[in-house]
């Protein structure tokens, strides 16, 4: 409905014209900005939602419905959300980070520093903002990253460890075998036998 007239075209506020039940019959609240937690992420919505508006394919009208929904989730989930603190941008940049670059050589007083926190404090916040603790989250990018590298590559073992960060391969098979119930050889060996 909107769009520039020169430049580029800013807007923070979103306006629903709809008779949809979901969007009727919800608890978001009317009239009251809502905070995002991760605008970055709407914006993307909005990119793909504009992007579909312009195509012509046959389900052109069932994507931009799925992605109005997911848009329309988001906002009522940051409208409900008591997790909006001072702090929450801050880390949910961290777990980007942590999920961008799991081999990096991670340890809490590191992330504090990133976030310019205590451990203590850091470690507590980040529990109960994401359900699963800073370290935590750090070893399942890791293990993410490397089933990924041992299904789509052929680098040996030691070097997928390396690449997650680990030092020792016997640690990493270890952690690996902890987390997937396989050492890495035989879970790479059951993926690519079923291709």
């Amino acid at each position: 409905m909107y769009r520039a007239c020169s430049d580029q075209y800013v807007n923070d506020w979103v306006r629903f014209l709809s008779d949809e039940s979901y969007v009727l019959e919800t608890a978001l609240p009317l009239g009251t900005p809502i905070p995002l937690p991760d605008p970055g992420y709407c914006h993307q919505l909005f990119q793909l939602l504009a992007t579909e508006n312009f195509l012509s394919c046959d389900y052109r009208e069932l994507s931009i419905d799925y992605l109005f929904r997911i848009m329309f989730n988001k906002l009522l989930e940051a409208s409900q959300s008591a997790v909006n603190t001072l702090h929450y941008q801050d880390l949910l940049d961290l777990r980007k980070s942590i999920n961008h670059n799991p081999g990096q050589e991670w340890s809490v007083t590191v992330m504090a520093d990133c976030v310019h926190l205590s451990p203590g404090y850091l470690q507590s916040l980040y529990k109960t903002t994401f359900g699963i603790s800073c370290m935590e989250d750090v070893i399942q990018s890791r293990i993410r990253l490397a089933k990924e590298r041992l299904i789509h590559g052929q680098s040996r073992i030691s070097d997928i460890s390396e690449l997650c960060g680990y030092r020792n391969v016997e640690h990493f098979s270890r952690q690996f075998r902890q987390m997937v119930g396989c050492t890495p050889r035989a879970y790479r060996k059951s993926v690519t036998s079923h291709s």
